[in-house]
């Protein structure tokens, strides 16, 4: 639109020129942008990788080292010696019996604390989520003020002709004491993910409130409830400071693998690693079947005649 000559004489009566166009300033030619851009994201490219080399190699060093540090044709040796063996028998059996009550009291807890609401549910999942920061030292000696003999549990149990401390029992709770929120932390997530339209359709339909629990939710929440059982399975593996105040470190009773790894520790250095390798397999494979039904449902769907 072209200027108003009025507006220039108004102006020149002032004594005010006119303001001149303004001339935009030539930028950067649109090929050194896209260069700059370039060397830009490629550089945060290499940082970016070297993070994660230097992540993956913090990571991988130790383990590494651990499994190379005995030589393999030791092993079988090392781990089928009594102590070993009686470790290894201890802490599998322990285990077995706290997934158990794991599982069998821990899913029920799970699916009401899902359902549940109110004010009150954000301070039931605080006290569930608080052994996963707890200090170990502090759970077994907690442990103790429950179920030692002078304890609030240990001590009616004591009367009555039964003691908990430096016992197999000893160990299981333990276990399932450390064990346990992380299967519970999941198991909730899970249960809340179950969109409650297909709970409340399988209620109107006549289902018992045990049969939704079994039938619609449980199916639905089956992979996030394994990563839980695979996280607290192989957390009860490795339970060490709990256990060693609570249940002590009594050879063919209480000494679990990890236990027998300190134990061994000031005694033969080799045997020591030989059960850690043990431990590092066994929560490798646990994470491995865990991780199975995962990677072999995009395989099934792909196959001709999935779906019907």
């Amino acid at each position: 639109m072209r200027g108003d000559p009025r507006r220039g004489a108004r102006a020149g009566r002032h004594g005010l020129r006119p303001c001149a166009p303004r001339r935009r300033r030539p930028g950067p030619p649109a090929g050194g942008g896209l260069r700059g851009r370039a060397v830009s994201g490629r550089l945060f490219a290499l940082a970016i990788g070297a993070a994660a080399a230097l992540a993956l190699a913090f990571l991988a060093v130790p383990l590494v080292a651990l499994v190379t540090r005995v030589p393999p044709a030791e092993l079988p040796a090392l781990l089928t010696s009594p102590a070993a063996l009686d470790a290894i028998a201890v802490t599998v059996r322990t285990n077995l019996i706290a997934n158990v009550l794991i599982l069998g009291v821990g899913t029920p807890a799970a699916y009401a604390l899902a359902r549940a609401r109110g004010r009150g549910r954000d301070a039931l999942m605080t006290l569930v989520e608080l052994p996963l920061v707890l200090p170990p030292a502090v759970a077994g000696i907690a442990l103790l003020a429950a179920f030692g003999a002078g304890g609030v549990v240990g001590g009616w149990l004591a009367g009555h002709g039964v003691a908990l401390p430096f016992t197999e029992a000893a160990v299981v709770l333990s276990v399932t004491f450390v064990a346990a929120p992380f299967y519970l932390r999941a198991a909730v997530a899970a249960f809340r993910a179950v969109e409650t339209d297909q709970l409340d359709a399988a209620r109107d339909l006549g289902a018992s409130e045990a049969q939704v629990l079994a039938q619609i939710a449980l199916p639905l929440a089956l992979d996030g409830l394994r990563s839980g059982w695979s996280l607290a399975f192989a957390r009860g593996l490795g339970e060490f400071g709990a256990t060693l105040l609570f249940a002590g470190s009594v050879a063919s009773v209480t000494q679990t693998l990890p236990l027998a790894v300190y134990a061994e520790l000031a005694v033969d250095l080799d045997a020591a690693i030989a059960l850690g390798i043990l431990l590092l397999a066994l929560s490798a494979v646990v994470l491995a079947v865990a991780k199975l039904p995962a990677a072999w449902a995009p395989a099934q769907r792909s196959m001709p005649g999935a779906g019907w």
